[in-house]
Order: structure tokens, then C-alpha cells, then sequence
């Protein structure tokens, strides 16, 4: 069972449609969105139960719960299969020009999370992961994406240079954000299918991992130290996806 911290995690968990046994909350909250929680929570037929101060921060294990938290089914995870399965086709490749963020060994939870929400918030079709090489998908991944993990599919596969190949057989291309890389990124095509590979906040992408990218694109920094953090290079490259579609729609 899998538990959901915090006000905007719940209810996006409740409109996304988990399975929730029970909402837990804190005794004299005084909160407007608590109104939101009890009315959502009233028309599902889902328990609700107030506890201590004390209670809640036992429950919670962690800081910043906001007085709430739901026990709940686990979060779903696709296999790229099953999502490819689903996804739109013809002629063996991908419609739609879709647009991936691949998450190669992140490691930090907060990291996580707001990878998670970048993408969501951006419009992308999935976030893959390697299922050994992550960071697990917590309460507290699950309440830094703010309740975006409930609206994008998950992707958790075995082997990810084999799940790079299989898009890459699709038809959609594959950028690795790398300091190295010879194109700045917004000298980069993100126009068409796309998946963005984004490394480990301290050793970037691994070798094969790199190989297999059809190509590197680099973000100027004017500083040291060279490198941004994960999210924040993933925010600017999903955001020039989005950027350069509106201009060619325009």
C-alpha cells in the first residue's frame, strides 16, 4: 500500500483515478482545499479520519505533509510494451510525433519528482526508467511532481539502451543532454518524436547510454561549476520542445 502526503497530491490522485482506502488528517485543519478533499472524498465513497498532530507526523515520516495523507494503491507502472501496445501506429512508427523524457540512473527523490512534473506540465507522453537504477517512486517523489505522477504514464523497464532502441525503431529520435555535446540545444530538431535522455545529477549519462543517443546537446553555462542539476536541464530542454513546436504550428 502506497502513501500520498500533502493537499494537491490527494486530490490529483482522486481526479486521476487510484483506488483510495482511507484519507487520514489532521485534527483542526483549517484549510480551503480540505473542503475540496472531504467533498472529492464523500462523492468516491472513501474513508476519512482525523488523528493527532502527533498521529499524522507518525504516519507521514516525513516533513511538510500539510495534515494529509491517503493510503492507496500503488501508483501504475506501464512496461514500454504495454505502452507501446497502446500507443496510436502505422507502418511500425509512432503518430503523433510523441515526446519522452528518459531518466538514466536519478537518484534523488526531489529530483524525481519534479522531473516528473516538468514533463507532465509540458504536455510528454511518458517518463521511462530503468526499474533498478532510480530512485523509488516514495511519498515524497510522488509529492515533489504535486501530483503530476498521477497524469503521465510511468515507464519502468529492464534494460534501458534495449527500451532506447525500441523507440529509436519507432521512429522517434533520441537527444542525450551531455556537457560534451557539439550542439547547443537550441541549435537541436525537437520538433518531431523526441525523447530526451537526461543523466545521474553527478556522473551524467553512462557510456552505452550516450552510444546509443543519435545525438549530444550541450547548455551553455557561464560559470563553474559546468553542470546544472538534473531538473532544471530537463526543464530547459522539455521547454524548447514545446517553444519550437508552437513556432513551426505558428
Amino acid at each position: 500500500m502506497a502513501k500520498i502526503i500533502g493537499k494537491n497530491p490527494v486530490i490529483e490522485a482522486m481526479i486521476g483515478g487510484r483506488n483510495i482506502h482511507e484519507i487520514i488528517i489532521q485534527e483542526n485543519l483549517d484549510s480551503g482545499r480540505l473542503n475540496d478533499i472531504k467533498k472529492l472524498a464523500k462523492k468516491e465513497g472513501i474513508k476519512l479520519k482525523e488523528v493527532s498532530a502527533i498521529e499524522i507526523n507518525r504516519i507521514a515520516e516525513i516533513d511538510n505533509h500539510q495534515g494529509i495523507v491517503a493510503l492507496a494503491e500503488d501508483i501504475k507502472l506501464y512496461s514500454l510494451e504495454e505502452f507501446l501496445e497502446k500507443a496510436p501506429q502505422s507502418n511500425g512508427f509512432l503518430l503523433n510525433k510523441p515526446r519522452f523524457l528518459i531518466l538514466d540512473q536519478i537518484q534523488d527523490p526531489h529530483n524525481f519528482g519534479a522531473l516528473i512534473r516538468t514533463a507532465q506540465s509540458a504536455g510528454f507522453d511518458g517518463v521511462i526508467f530503468h526499474e533498478n537504477r532510480f530512485c523509488d517512486l516514495s511519498a515524497i517523489v510522488l509529492k515533489a511532481s504535486s501530483g503530476a505522477a498521477e497524469h503521465i504514464p510511468l515507464i519502468k523497464v529492464k534494460n534501458l539502451n534495449r527500451a532506447i532502441e525500441d523507440l529509436k525503431s519507432k521512429g522517434v529520435w533520441i537527444a542525450g543532454a551531455d556537457m560534451e555535446g557539439k550542439q547547443q540545444y537550441f541549435e537541436a530538431d525537437f520538433t518531431g518524436a523526441i525523447g530526451i535522455v537526461i543523466g545521474n545529477e553527478g556522473s551524467g549519462l553512462r557510456r552505452l547510454v550516450k552510444e546509443n543517443c543519435d545525438f549530444l546537446v550541450s547548455i551553455p553555462v557561464t560559470e563553474n561549476p559546468g553542470s546544472l542539476n538534473a531538473s532544471v536541464a530537463a526543464g530547459i530542454l522539455i521547454y524548447e520542445t514545446v517553444r519550437q513546436r508552437k513556432i513551426k504550428l505558428d
